[in-house]
């Protein structure tokens, strides 16, 4: 694309075709990334409009923890969108989500508003999966897209972007009770079509582009940063306000505005790179210009001598060729390359990948890490009930976890960028500490410190998110960025194993014991379709005490990691990256017109 001409003074672009760049520019392109995740995180919002399930279909604690697991199920298991996004551009994979999301959640909606007859629970839980699952096809269209876009900042796109999933909670709140008051039925309405609606208004502006070396590249996500963190403070400021103030819904309005107004400022940051791409781009040509003037005027000596034909470049050698065919003939699925992988950093396959001792580790030490977390934040409303906290406390804490989610996961992702490039701190001691860390917040629970059910909510809420940017980093960073798509969600496939484990084998079951055993105890006898309630803390002190020893076992087992990978991240393992991204530039000569590389792969479209 080429610019019609300058502007009437000759320092700005014509607009139409300014434009056209914006839109087709590859920061655009994370702004619209940006707002698919800020709407994708509807499974963290379970908390809030759990209990409107339970009341309506009069489940207990197992049947809703268990509707919770195939929640995070659904979230978590994207080896389809994953395998998916490996043979379509990722507007296949954004569509499929969109549909999925919608289906799922207005079915729940059907249900609980009694629209049509209540369900079986194997239906509800198909629903919850099916709409959760949109999650992951959000992820690997959007965020998996963004991470091969600028795989030099992949910490701070990370956590970027997840920061934004763990804020959409807060987002989608504020948006619901401008729209439709306090009605918690309506909430789920919101949450299947709002997602929808994003994700297809974008469909054509999230694609694999060209990696192209921008010097500034990781200042510019810095920026981003700083707006999310405006919105984070704005948000937090504001649900402190909503819990102690009785708000009006104009009120709520107005609240909306300014996160809507917060959530689109990025696009000033936008334009501002675009009008510093076209000056460059404008000086370049310039100086070409310039350049070609001196070579036309100024007639060398020997003029008339006529050139050289240049030498052609032998051939390569027959040796650099085999190995070429050779890493062609290895497919992604190859039985035969499982036990020999290449170096850390290298393209592995994905047998390669799910068989390596890295990879298994890795597993097991998010499960117990991510599947702690998730049960505390999971069972939140019934803690706070169980432990007496009133209900404008228990929203507090959804509200709390929403905001230190996004923070952990911001802080994780720009401070292991930030000690990895400075001072080669490996990530997966980032993420051992962030395991020893949350176990303070399950111990809170477990003893029931006075008002530690707040504190509890920061710590779990920020080391749930900070696991996230550091165990998709670290698998981009040991098996490569060319089965990432795939490799990414299986990484995710950790969470719904954890929590089925933690929250409904453990949490789930000890709770309804401890329940009927004092509805015994008072002489009640239990009706179907009764809400089965307990109160006081030995309804989760046992169950935390064992989620503590689990997760503890699980920073044990990471820091086998720290050891085995630690020679790794002492190296350059962004050396590679620099080297592809010169030889495009090489390829590609001056860059278009649009400074953005905005040629596809092939296998993109």
């Amino acid at each position: 694309m080429a610019f019609a001409g300058g502007g009437s003074s000759g320092d700005w672009p014509n607009t139409r075709s300014f434009a056209v760049q914006v839109l087709v520019g590859r920061w655009f392109m994370v702004f619209a990334t940006i707002l698919v995740m800020s709407a994708a995180g509807a499974t963290y919002m379970f908390g809030l409009y759990s209990a409107e399930i339970k009341s309506s279909l009069g489940y207990d604690q197992t049947t809703l923890n268990l509707l919770s697991f195939f929640k995070d199920l659904g979230s978590n298991v994207g080896i389809l969108s994953g395998l998916i996004n490996e043979v379509t551009p990722p507007w296949v994979v954004l569509s499929i989500g969109a549909v999925l999301n919608f289906f799922g959640y207005f079915m729940i909606w059907l249900a609980v508003s009694k629209k049509i007859a209540t369900p079986q629970v194997w239906h509800m839980c198909l629903y919850i999966c099916i709409g959760a699952n949109s999650q992951s096809f959000a992820n690997t269209g959007a965020l998996v897209t963004a991470v091969k876009n600028f795989p030099e900042s992949r910490g701070a796109v990370l956590g970027l972007l997840k920061g934004f999933v763990g804020l959409s909670g807060a987002i989608i709140t504020q948006i619901y009770h401008a729209i439709y008051g306090d009605d918690l039925t309506s909430l789920i309405l919101l949450i299947g079509w709002l997602p929808a609606a994003i994700s297809f208004a974008f469909l054509r502006t999230i694609r694999i582009l060209k990696v192209v070396r921008i010097p500034h590249e990781l200042k510019v996500f810095y920026r981003f940063l700083y707006i999310s963190l405006g919105l984070a403070g704005f948000l937090m400021v504001i649900i402190i306000l909503q819990k102690r103030l009785d708000f009006t819904r104009s009120e709520y309005g107005v609240c909306a505005t300014i996160v809507l107004i917060l959530l689109f400022l990025p696009v000033a940051v936008v334009l501002k790179e675009e009008i510093y791409i076209w000056k460059k781009k404008k000086q370049e040509l310039e100086d070409l210009s310039v350049s070609q003037l001196k070579l036309v005027t100024e007639k060398p000596p020997n003029s008339d001598v006529v050139a050289p034909l240049p030498i052609s470049q032998p051939p390569p050698p027959t040796s650099t060729t085999s190995e070429s065919q050779q890493k062609q003939e290895i497919s992604c699925w190859n039985a035969r390359s499982i036990f020999g992988p290449p170096d850390r950093g290298e393209d592995y396959t994905i047998l390669q990948a799910l068989f390596s001792v890295d990879m298994l580790i890795l597993f097991f030490a998010t499960i117990c890490g991510v599947g702690g977390t998730l049960t505390a934040i999971d069972n939140l409303g019934q803690i706070g009930s169980s432990l007496g906290y009133p209900k404008k406390s228990i929203s507090t804490f959804v509200s709390l976890v929403s905001i230190w989610n996004y923070l952990g996961r911001v802080v994780s992702g720009f401070l292991s960028e930030h000690f990895l490039t400075k001072y080669k701190f490996p990530r997966p001691l980032m993420l051992t500490l962030t395991l020893i860390i949350s176990c303070i917040g399950h111990l809170l629970i477990a003893f029931n410190v006075p008002n530690g059910l707040y504190i509890a909510s920061v710590i779990i809420g920020f080391c749930f998110g900070a696991q996230w940017p550091l165990l998709f980093a670290i698998i981009s960073e040991l098996f490569g960025l060319k089965y990432y798509s795939t490799l990414y969600n299986f990484g995710a496939v950790a969470s719904p194993i954890g929590s089925y484990l933690l929250n409904v084998r453990v949490a789930g079951n000890l709770y309804d014991k401890e329940a009927e055993k004092q509805m015994r105890a008072m002489g009640w006898v239990r009706e179907p379709g009764e809400d089965l309630n307990c109160n006081g803390v030995e309804c989760f002190r046992l169950a935390f005490l064992i989620i503590t020893a689990v997760t503890v076992f699980g920073a044990i087992v990471s820091l086998i990691l720290v050891i085995r990978t630690r020679k790794f991240y002492k190296s350059d393992i962004y050396k590679k990256f620099r080297a592809e991204a010169e030889t495009a530039e090489t390829e590609m000569g001056p860059l278009p017109a649009n400074g953005n590389g905005i040629a596809q792969s092939n296998n993109k479209g």
